[in-house]
């Protein structure tokens, strides 16, 4: 008759074959990741034969009507804020880091806003100006115009 398993000090069983489960958790944690592993790399090739080829769904197919599609997209980007420039400063002489920035998020014509951040060593203080036209009603620091002339295509 085997003899019956006893708890060691520590609350783990002692006795026969003790590390079995242990062996046997760690071989089937071993397989569950290979498996994944051959899953993922099967679904990665997948994806990228996918890729490879382009879907031309929903596009017309004669020139002109290319032409305007084409026209809508650009006009529709115009729009966008895609002219993005930062300028990093320090804006009091006792702090260093140039921790205190001015963003400008501004689309082709010059309208968007400049984000400003001004870092001190006891407060933070952060502004918002609206931009039209590559200038703004506000009144703007140097590293603010610095933001808006560098974001200019």
């Amino acid at each position: 008759m085997p003899a019956p398993l006893r708890e060691s000090p520590r609350g783990e069983p002692s006795g026969l074959y003790p590390h079995s489960v242990d062996t046997f958790l760690g071989i089937l944690a071993l397989v569950v990741a290979l498996v994944a592993l051959v899953i993922a790399l099967a679904g990665r090739r997948t994806n990228s034969r996918a890729r490879g080829k382009a879907d031309a769904t929903g596009l017309p197919e004669d020139p002109r009507a290319l032409r305007q599609e084409v026209a809508a997209l650009k006009a529709e980007s115009a729009q966008a804020l895609r002219n993005v420039a930062v300028v990093r400063y320090d804006a009091f002489t006792d702090t260093g880091g140039q921790l205190s920035w001015s963003l400008a998020l501004l689309d082709d014509s010059g309208s968007g806003v400049v984000l400003t951040s001004i870092q001190g060593r006891n407060e933070s203080r952060t502004y918002a100006k609206n931009v039209a036209g590559w200038v703004s009603d506000t009144q703007l620091s140097p590293e603010e115009e610095d933001a808006i002339t560098n974001a200019r295509p």
